[in-house]
């Protein structure tokens, strides 16, 4: 059976999930793309796991570093998520752009001091997974920000989205 790709894209578009900015570091060097593929593993130990594309940058320095941070966008940071999604390719230094204040978490990995929370971790597992891998990280360090409406992504759109109040 072959699965039309088309489809299978506007399959998982009807999904909804929160927009996450996953940083790391090696060699003093940050760097972070926009992530959905994002979600809790494990309580016990606090794991998360990822996905990466294989073809970006960072997953050869999350791969190199074995370290990554994941910063939980808020709704009225959706430029930061564009942005660190490759789509304001004008922007070189996605770190220093819009006035957005940074910190190094523990593992050196940058986390966005706004954030609705972040998470540091180290990769204790990494598994092939087609054209990503899947990264497990165990969490060493957390921090929970201001309540607030998470950034959404849903049929490929970035925005709040209202829970029904019935």
């Amino acid at each position: 059976m072959s699965i039309d790709e088309k489809d299978y894209k506007d399959a998982l578009a009807r999904w909804a999930s929160g927009v996450t900015v996953l940083t790391t570091v090696h060699e003093d060097q940050w760097k972070g793309a926009t992530v959905s593929s994002f979600t809790s593993a494990s309580l016990r130990p606090p794991l998360v796991l990822v996905c990466l594309a294989q073809r970006l940058y960072t997953h050869q320095l999350v791969s190199a570093s074995g370290v990554f941070a994941v910063s939980i966008l808020r709704y009225d940071q959706i430029e930061l998520g564009q942005i660190f999604a490759g789509m304001r390719p004008e922007v070189t230094d996605r770190f220093a752009y819009g006035g957005w204040a940074w910190q190094a978490a523990p593992s050196g990995s940058p986390v966005l001091n706004d954030a609705l929370g972040w998470l540091d971790c180290h990769t204790v597992h990494t598994y092939p997974a087609g054209d990503h891998t899947i990264f497990v990280g165990e969490v060493q360090a957390i921090h929970v920000g201001e309540a607030g409406i998470p950034l959404s992504y849903f049929n490929r759109q970035w925005g709040q989205f209202a829970a029904d109040e019935r």
